[in-house]
């Protein structure tokens, strides 16, 4: 029944990120629907006892990616103001409230014994496809690629950065 229960709640939650993607005006927005939709997918996985690849959904695509969105985003220049004010009255209250239900409900389905995040182990497990196995293979096997990898990420986001710094500017100096 909590499976039944979080699949709903998640499941409604990626939807309504998935939404906010397409239907957002402002593109920070749309980013924050993609990472809500993110880390729901990432619970998902959890929940079907798929550790390794929900680390790998929050470390890569809800880090790395949305990172490198939001520094596309950045470079593009989102530069109006936003309007801060609340048009919905209570929104606080309910948000706090829901919030209140949600960590309850929690707290019952813990407290009651009856929901396990992760089955016992047991000796008949296989140690293949584990995370051990993977960090195992990415830092022996595969430690070049995994390293030349990251030096590029790094080399792309400065070179980003000093693009958007340096270009305009520079030329709105001459110009001038």
């Amino acid at each position: 029944m909590v499976e039944l229960v979080l699949f709903v709640i998640l499941g409604a939650v990626a939807i309504f990120g998935a939404l906010s993607v397409v239907f957002a005006k402002n593109p920070v927005y749309g980013a924050m629907g993609l990472m809500m939709t993110l880390f729901s997918l990432a619970v998902f996985y959890v929940m079907h006892l798929a550790h390794l690849v929900a680390a790998v959904q929050i470390i890569v695509y809800a880090g790395a990616v949305m990172t490198l969105f939001l520094f596309v985003i950045m470079l593009i220049g989102v530069d109006r103001d936003e309007d801060t004010s609340e048009k919905l009255p209570m929104q606080r209250q309910l948000v706090a409230g829901l919030g209140l239900v949600v960590v309850l409900i929690a707290g019952v389905a813990v407290v009651g014994g009856r929901f396990d995040w992760v089955r016992p182990a047991t000796s008949t497990i296989e140690v293949n496809g584990t995370v051990q196995e993977a960090g195992l293979a990415l830092f022996t096997d595969w430690i070049l690629p995994f390293e030349a990898t990251s030096l590029l990420l790094i080399i792309a986001a400065a070179g980003a950065i000093a693009l958007a710094y340096y270009g305009p500017r520079r030329r709105d100096r001459e110009d001038a």
